[in-house]
């Protein structure tokens, strides 16, 4: 039976709160423009690329696990580099989902 510390059990909470939250916000820009978030949209002339910056630094987690997902099955990618962006992106997950629960509880 595992035992989890609750510091363990903070980052846990963290990496799933980051993840719903990445998730709400790629989902609600898609329903509103009918189009997915993609790192492209920093390539944008002018001050669209910079109007992105926190739509895309929010998203990342859900962004790079579809892309990951799509490389894998479409472009032949391995599986280390699926694992390796897998870990990007629950760090980058956490990160964001401990800010939220700073800002959330205070």
């Amino acid at each position: 039976m595992f035992h989890f510390e609750t510091h363990q059990l903070e980052l846990f909470e963290a990496i799933i709160l980051g993840f719903a939250l990445a998730g709400v916000v790629a989902s609600t820009f898609q329903m509103l423009t009918h189009k997915p978030l993609s790192f492209k949209m920093l390539s944008n002339k002018g001050s669209y690329s910079v109007a992105f910056l926190p739509l895309l630094a929010i998203s990342a987690p859900v962004i790079i696990l579809r892309n990951s997902a799509r490389g894998r099955r479409f472009e032949k990618r391995s599986v280390h580099m699926v694992a390796i962006s897998t870990i990007i992106a629950c760090f980058w997950s956490m990160a964001f989902g401990k800010l939220a629960m700073n800002i959330i509880l205070g």
